[in-house]
């Protein structure tokens, strides 16, 4: 039986093993703490209009977010409130979490090989939606491509922000690190 200490993610041995040397080599790195590394994943799901009517549907939200990530979501709350919205300071919008070490690496691979090919109508992720400092944000319209999400159970179908930080200098680093995690550019 597997012992949860002796466990490394796939991705990571993946990383360890051949990426840090490709990138070594590819950017003629001097020192290996120069070679970019993931740092966290951020999700978000912004439960909006459906929240303000209904303080359940974060509820939901948060459910389905921390099936996805494998790590207690938290409900994010209005910061001021807009009458033109109906929204109340305090009122819950929506769900968030961070995350770091292995459960990033488990949800990479997760999301490259099993979420994305199941989306409808999949071309690939731009390779423009990077902030300039080696960031990189994508949206999902359905979190039911994921498989912890069971589709019979589900009430809502919520869009989904997937932020991937790195520890690259720029955007063309941060690519060529998330080419060798294999993730799906268009461009």
């Amino acid at each position: 039986m597997l012992d949860a200490a002796d466990y490394t993610p796939r991705l990571r041995t993946v990383y360890h093993d051949t990426i840090r040397g490709a990138m070594k080599e590819e950017f003629d790195y001097k020192n290996d703490m120069m070679i970019p590394r993931l740092d966290k994943v951020v999700l978000n799901i912004g439960a909006g209009a459906e929240s303000v009517r209904d303080s359940k549907k974060a509820k939901s939200a948060q459910a389905d977010l921390t099936a996805i990530a494998g790590q207690q979501a938290v409900i994010t709350k209005a910061k001021k409130s807009i009458a033109g919205f109906r929204v109340r300071e305090g009122m819950p919008l929506g769900t968030k979490v961070t995350l770091r070490g292995d459960r990033m690496f488990e949800f990479m691979d997760r999301l490259i090989t099993i979420a994305m090919p199941r989306i409808r109508d999949f071309r690939g992720v731009s390779g423009k939606s990077f902030d300039g400092r080696g960031n990189y944000a994508m949206g999902i319209k359905e979190h039911i491509v994921f498989p912890e999400i069971e589709y019979d159970k589900v009430d809502e179908v919520w869009g989904m922000d997937i932020i991937i930080c790195t520890t690259a200098d720029n955007d063309a680093e941060a690519k060529a690190l998330l080419k060798h995690f294999n993730m799906p550019f268009n461009s």
